[in-house]
């Protein structure tokens, strides 16, 4: 119900809280930046290079520092992702069909159309590979920026975002699933399905220990990393298994999505980060017109929010649906989708093993990403009605939709 006064003035902090993953993040590849171009340059490279093992002597795992960072560490990252998927899709923005078929549509083109945009500039040169670069939100980013505008930003318009970028999400799964698996060994992918078999066993009755879903997880993740699949889809399978309410009303699943937050948000994602995210600045203006730079960059920065604003009207048009806001407001929510940053250096890693073509890769996720997040601000800023204009709804939830209270579970 709407109040008859003005929302009170807001506590100006420094930093809001939603917005310290995304302030992490930068800071983590701008502490890249510098290690590569300084004299720890070597040391840098060097460590992610060592090898480690993990395992049994004789029959575990070798694998670069870096490598463990991207397919081990990376897989923890996408069983939050998981969890959040299934959540949203359960109870959250996608539960309603009705009501998730903008966002879907949204979401499909503002991948669609910055992977056409890729293929236009890189696919003549041999670079056609990397074109699912540009088609990923990062979603702590983006909503990290969102969040410094505060209750500028109407419930309507947060949520639509959050669903385009699980959606997205969900998207660059399948795409790293399907597109990304260079060769498969039939013997290890069987072995995979039987531990997924035993997943769905335990799924099926309930089983409340998280314990129990994260060592089958490993165990899933060794025999699909063995098979030739990426590993980090252990992640979310195991993620889609864990249920969202057992046989006590209690619920595993946001236990589990409370329990990892803070390690993925603070710890995994900013690793990840200062581990892909370093360019060598040194000749890097040769690398301003590369086919990848720009494929990558114009994706982000121009494909997500042409897609995503097409699709939206088209889908509103078809459906009889009313948008989340003006078209000047879905303009900037569009634009902060071409954050790719985090999702789209995973892709590029995997897209393109040649160590040559880091930096093209690296500087388009960058320049695509900073110009969607200071081109959303923008715009956003100049459409949203001033702070002392709202009006503050009852049912308003003034909670960012990554920052969630701890669940109410017994423990």
């Amino acid at each position: 119900m709407m109040t008859s006064l003005p929302q009170q003035p807001e506590k100006h902090n420094f930093l809001p809280v939603e917005a310290i993953p995304g302030v992490l993040l930068m800071a983590a590849a701008a502490s890249a930046m510098l290690i590569v171009n300084s004299p720890l340059a070597d040391l840098y490279h060097a460590i992610l290079e060592t090898n480690i093992t993990v395992g049994p002597t004789g029959g575990g795992i070798e694998m670069k520092l870096a490598y463990w960072i991207k397919n081990g560490l990376m897989a923890v990252f996408f069983l939050f992702v998981g969890l959040e998927l299934k959540r949203e899709i359960l109870e959250g923005q996608l539960s309603n069909p009705a009501a998730a078929a903008l966002p879907i549509m949204a979401a499909i083109g503002g991948m669609a159309v910055p992977a056409m945009i890729f293929l236009f500039f890189a696919k003549a040169d041999g670079y056609g590979h990397g074109w699912a670069i540009p088609a990923a939100t990062d979603i702590a980013f983006a909503l990290g920026v969102l969040s410094l505008l505060g209750k500028r930003v109407p419930p309507a318009l947060k949520a639509f975002l959050l669903a385009v970028a699980v959606v997205d999400d969900l998207g660059a799964i399948v795409i790293v699933a399907v597109f990304y698996t260079e060769h498969l060994i039939s013997l290890h992918l069987m072995q995979a399905g039987v531990v997924m078999g035993f997943l769905l066993l335990i799924n099926h009755f309930k089983v409340k220990s998280i314990t129990a879903y994260i060592l089958l997880g490993v165990v899933l993740w060794v025999f699909l990393h063995q098979s030739g699949v990426s590993g980090t889809l252990a992640g979310v399978l195991v993620g889609s298994c864990i249920p969202l309410h057992d046989a006590y009303g209690q619920s595993p699943l946001l236990r589990a999505e409370h329990s990892l937050r803070p390690w993925v948000l603070f710890g995994i994602m900013p690793l990840f980060a200062f581990a892909f995210a370093g360019v060598e600045l040194s000749g890097l203006h040769a690398y301003f017109t590369h086919p990848i730079t720009l494929g990558a960059g114009f994706g982000l920065m121009m494909g997500k929010p042409l897609g995503i604003l097409a699709t939206s009207l088209l889908a509103a048009t078809l459906m009889k649906a009313k948008l989340p806001g003006s078209m000047f407001q879905l303009l900037g929510i569009a634009c902060l989708a071409g954050i790719g940053f985090t999702m789209s250096l995973f892709i590029g890693a995997l897209a393109f093993k040649d160590p040559s073509l880091a930096t093209p890769t690296r500087l388009g996720v960058y320049a695509g990403s900073v110009i969607s997040a200071f081109l959303g601000l923008f715009i956003l800023a100049q459409a949203l009605p001033a702070a002392d204009k709202i009006m503050v709804t009852d049912e308003e939830d003034e909670t960012a939709p990554f920052i969630k209270p701890e669940p109410d579970y017994e423990a």
